[in-house]
């Protein structure tokens, strides 16, 4: 063997050697090294967010009409703004009353709507029987007075703005005759048109009111047929519970003076308008929808707020009032919001003489639910009556 070879027969060996120790060397440092810490358990998956809750509202009329249905938007927003991504509304405008209530009413229960709100009388018997037919979803119809475990209803006490316009038309008529401009003939609508008188009369126990009906919530070519028509009947002053403002823009073209109604409609006829009696729908759905969210809300209830719950009031009045009718406002209001006022409140009788309430007696809610008849000062009768 020559000594290159030898030479390459070590050096291998050499290196076998150090690779071997090397790989002992490596083997030893993994069984000495300390065992891994026990995995952390898992932390635990953040809780799914609840999923919004859906609220659908119908309305009898456009959310541009400046009136009931505006109101009710404003209050829908309301909801919006309270609880922010917890809810999702929607609304469908112009749904009338007739059997396309229903199926507006059940197409949004199908579409995961949970609460819904039905804003008109009319909706009362399509809603009642869509509540029958989805027991897992809340209704809520708006002046109406039947219910079931899944269905309530609610109002405002319209008649209080009523009255309080009444008693600034009460002292601003010259001729003494008022006009009103009424929509359906129910007893809802009727009680506004006596509180409305009633107030007038509290300042002229002479004045008389004048009504034409057009059996329509929202029409406003035949609202200012009607309006027209009582200004040249003598009506100098314009009341209405319609939900546009043409009355107001009627009397402002014919210079006479009218009131807002249901929303502050002033800027619809500036020179005509005397005051407007709005509805704050914004409370009651606030917590109306707060109670669905909290699992508390319950049917089978009735709600009806008024000045006192915030939800009516008398805004805009006219600079041209006197100061000493403006004050008498503040006092109704104040009576009305700690009690110790009551609108309806006897001796009252009817335009036919009979007594409505003997002297002292305070109205309660079913008698002023069930108001069929004019008082005393409205001419004529109550359509159907």
């Amino acid at each position: 063997m020559t000594d290159l070879q030898k030479r390459s027969l070590l050096k291998l060996a050499a290196l076998s050697a150090v690779a071997a120790a090397a790989l002992v060397g490596c083997g030893k440092k993994e069984e000495a090294a300390p065992a891994a810490p026990a995995a952390a358990p898992a932390a635990a998956a953040p809780a799914a967010k609840a999923e919004p809750l859906k609220v659908a509202f119908a309305y009898v009329g456009p959310v541009g009409d400046g009136g009931w249905t505006y109101a009710h938007d404003n209050g829908r927003k309301a909801v919006q703004q309270a609880y922010g991504d917890k809810v999702v509304t929607s609304f469908v405008e112009k749904v009338p009353e007739s059997a396309d209530a229903e199926r507006v009413i059940r197409d949004m229960a199908a579409q995961g709507n949970k609460l819904i709100f039905g804003t008109t009388f009319g909706y009362m018997e399509p809603m009642l029987k869509v509540a029958g037919d989805t027991k897992d979803v809340k209704f809520e119809h708006a002046t109406g007075y039947k219910q079931a475990d899944n269905m309530r209803t609610y109002d405002s006490r319209t008649y209080e703005g009523a009255y309080m316009a009444g008693v600034i038309a009460g002292k601003m008529s010259k001729s003494g005759t008022l006009g009103v401009v009424g929509s359906v003939p129910i007893p809802e609508v009727v009680r506004n048109i006596n509180s409305f008188t009633l107030g007038a009369q509290s300042v002229n126990p002479k004045v008389k009111t004048k009504v034409v009906w057009v059996n329509e919530w929202f029409n406003p070519p035949k609202e200012t047929e009607a309006a027209t028509a009582l200004i040249n009947g003598g009506a100098d002053v314009l009341f209405q519970n319609t939900d546009s403002s043409a009355v107001l823009q009627t009397a402002e073209k014919m210079g006479k003076r009218a009131f807002g109604w249901d929303s502050d409609m002033t800027a619809y006829g500036p020179k005509a308008h005397l005051a407007s009696a709005i509805i704050n729908w914004g409370p009651y759905y606030v917590k109306a929808v707060g109670e669905a969210l909290e699992g508390k809300w319950k049917g089978n209830t009735a709600a009806w707020w008024g000045v006192k719950e915030g939800a009516i009031d008398i805004v805009s009045i006219a600079a041209d009032v006197p100061d000493d009718t403006k004050k008498r406002i503040d006092e109704v209001k104040a009576g009305l919001k700690d009690g110790s006022f009551s609108i309806w409140k006897g001796p009252i009788t009817d335009n036919t003489g009979k007594e409505l309430l003997a002297k002292d007696v305070v109205a309660d809610d079913k008698f002023l639910g069930g108001l069929k008849t004019y008082v005393k000062g409205v001419e004529g009768k109550v359509p159907g009556n």
